[in-house]
């Protein structure tokens, strides 16, 4: 049966197998409780179904346990860090760290980040940046199995490659705008197929390069062996977007471009070109707030389209659903719930609802 978990017992025993992996207690709590809030924000897509995919690419050596943030290159606004193949949720915020305060000495910082494993939610990097009072950019680009096929073909070729721009709001929470530049997310396929559900047309097409309604053609192999691919957003010009991260998330860092047939890799990397901005030394923060707030203000008063109650803004959906999930709990679908206790069994933790 599916379940429905708190928040704070789930994330308890995530990290308890996390650390039965061979993270130490403290990574262990970090990377479960981002893994917990993506849950909490509506994104299961990059939650705890991820862990089985962690635990075996731990034992297939692509994602390193207590690996820490190397700096290749520091002229103070510009910096070139390697994530040395750690979990994503650790060196990613090591990253921001830097970056973070390197924006607030100087006005501006611009870093790339190589070899990270997953990096998770990238929304949750521009949060730790607006919360700062600072804009931030991500272009991020995705070295797994190549999932999403290029505008006017018929097979995977690149990742999801998520783009996402931060920007605080006096008095406000933020804007966060955080997208993969397939249609979906294929973790969000992940979960449908889990849940046994179709999909919407234009999402996929199968391992023929014919549309399909099923999840499943890129979740599992298919009877010929291959995989199907999911559809860029916005036909063109999500695909010249996801080809921009490609460029500057994989080339631009020195992590690499995927370029090559795909394999049976568990390890999902993720290279990062991340800029910083602080409209407080750039002398437009008076101006900045007052135009962003009377901006917003405007769009919230265009009355609600059909189907609609309100007019929202980027980073809205994510907040409500962190208030509901943790007084409601998180519901855990059972495919994903067995997979969880599988890799609970692989390094030696019984887990139980």
């Amino acid at each position: 049966m599916s379940r429905t978990l708190p928040a704070d017992g789930l994330q308890a025993t995530v990290a308890r197998i996390l650390e039965a992996a061979g993270s130490s207690a403290a990574e262990a709590q970090q990377v479960a409780a981002n893994l917990v809030l993506a849950n909490l924000s509506g994104h299961d897509s990059h939650g705890v179904g991820m862990l089985p995919r962690y635990i075996d690419a731990v034992a297939e050596g692509g994602l390193k346990p207590n690996a820490s943030l190397k700096v290749n290159l520091d002229i103070g606004t510009l910096m070139g860090l390697d994530g040395q193949h750690g979990y994503g949720q650790i060196v990613g915020v090591q990253a921001m760290e830097l970056g973070i305060a390197r924006a607030k000495q100087h006005g501006s910082c611009i870093f790339t980040l190589a070899h990270a494993h997953h990096l998770g939610r990238i929304g949750h990097f521009a949060e730790m940046a607006t919360a700062q009072g600072l804009v931030a950019m991500h272009f991020v680009n995705v070295l797994s199995r190549p999932v999403v096929a290029p505008w006017g073909g018929g097979d995977g070729r690149f990742g999801t490659n998520p783009c996402c721009i931060g920007v605080p709001l006096a008095g406000a929470e933020p804007f966060v705008l955080d997208y993969a530049t397939s249609r979906v997310a294929q973790g969000k396929m992940r979960v449908a197929h889990n849940k046994g559900e179709q999909v919407p047309d234009g999402y996929l097409i199968d391992e023929n390069g014919a549309p399909t309604n099923d999840p499943g053609v890129v979740v599992v192999p298919q009877g010929n062996g291959l995989f199907g691919a999911l559809m860029t957003f916005g036909e063109h010009k999500g695909y010249g977007m996801a080809v921009a991260c490609e460029l500057l998330g994989g080339a631009l860092t020195g992590g690499g471009t995927w370029h090559r047939p795909a394999d049976t890799a568990r390890s999902v990397l993720n290279g990062m070109l991340t800029v910083l901005i602080d409209p407080a030394k750039l002398g437009t923060q008076k101006a900045f707030d007052e135009e962003a707030r009377e901006f917003i203000d405007w769009l919230r008063q265009s009355p609600p389209g059909q189907g609609f109650d309100a007019v929202q803004i980027a980073g809205e959906p994510e907040r409500k659903a962190r208030a509901a999930r943790r007084q409601e709990g998180i519901w855990v679908d059972d495919a994903t719930w067995g997979e969880i206790v599988a890799a609970g069994a692989k390094v030696g933790v019984q887990v139980t609802a």
